[in-house]
């Protein structure tokens, strides 16, 4: 079940519920992996758009503003802030999770998984 932690304009799932988000309504929903290029290939949630935190800004117009919105890093740290900032650039916030345990987790629990460059 999504959290929100008070103060926090997102909400925040470990990856096992990511998952059953991005299942329950594929078509409705976005991951965004927000961990620097060398990062993403050794591992990604398969379907993800990758767009570094640091990018985010200048790429905001990649990201659809009618998803919900799973924002994924290592550890749950850059992807809060990737969460953050899509607030201030007015995405609305029940749109918006964390997945806080990160990809290590993800890939660990068996999800979907794709490496190197593929999506």
């Amino acid at each position: 079940m999504p959290r929100q932690d008070p103060g926090e304009p997102y909400f925040r799932v470990d990856s096992a519920e990511g998952q059953s988000i991005v299942a329950a309504d594929p078509d409705g929903t976005v991951v965004i992996d927000v961990r620097r290029d060398d990062e993403w290939v050794t591992g990604h949630v398969t379907g993800a758009i990758h767009i570094p935190v640091d990018d985010l800004t200048d790429r905001i117009s990649e990201i659809p503003t009618d998803k919900k919105l799973l924002f994924i890093c290592a550890a749950g740290v850059r992807s809060g802030l990737a969460c953050e900032m899509a607030v201030a650039m007015g995405y609305e916030t029940e749109n918006l999770i964390n997945i806080e345990d990160g990809t290590p987790s993800w890939i660990a629990m068996g999800n979907p998984t794709s490496y190197g460059d593929d999506a």
